[in-house]
């Protein structure tokens, strides 16, 4: 079956579910307010959010509460008419002798018009951009969960392609 762009779209939007930086990271020895930041561009279509709640302050180990990033007690909104919403609270783990962080997994479902796609990713790797807390994706593969017929059974995004900023 052919799949269009917006449908293409869509997938991509909900593999990337962690997003990129729109705002400068913490600067070394200052005080996080444990919150985190993004946005991503997916085939014309930009996602953002601000603000979301972390448990903890990046180095440490941390888990991203789904609540405050998805509406109506976060302010996730997209453009294109795409929406989106994260399924699971990501935790993240840091390394940062080595300039990566980790996150188990991220559940993400995307949604345009009547078509609903439910996508899955483990095992994330993340690499520091210099001393900040912006750490941008490795590539990876998300898995179609559920959704339509019309949704990829998997879906790749690119390196680069998202990034989390912790503040």
């Amino acid at each position: 079956m052919r799949h269009t762009p917006t449908l293409t779209a869509l997938a991509a939007l909900a593999t990337a579910a962690t997003l990129a930086v729109i705002s400068p990271a913490t600067a070394a020895g200052s005080a996080a307010d444990q919150k985190a930041d993004g946005v991503i561009v997916v085939a014309g279509s930009t996602c953002t959010w601000t603000g979301a709640n972390t448990n903890a302050a990046a180095p440490d180990a941390l888990t991203v509460d789904r609540t405050t990033v998805n509406k109506p007690g976060g302010n996730l909104t997209c453009n294109g008419g795409i929406t989106a919403a994260l399924n699971n609270n990501p935790s993240f783990t840091f390394d940062d002798g080595a300039a990566v962080a980790r996150t188990d997994s991220i559940d993400i479902t995307g949604r345009q018009s009547f078509i609903s796609c439910r996508y899955k990713a483990a095992n994330l790797v993340w690499d520091r951009q210099g001393t900040t807390r912006k750490y941008v994706n490795q590539a990876f593969t998300a898995t179609k969960t559920s959704g339509s017929f019309l949704c990829p059974g998997s879906v790749t995004t690119p390196a680069g392609d998202a990034s989390m900023l912790f503040r």
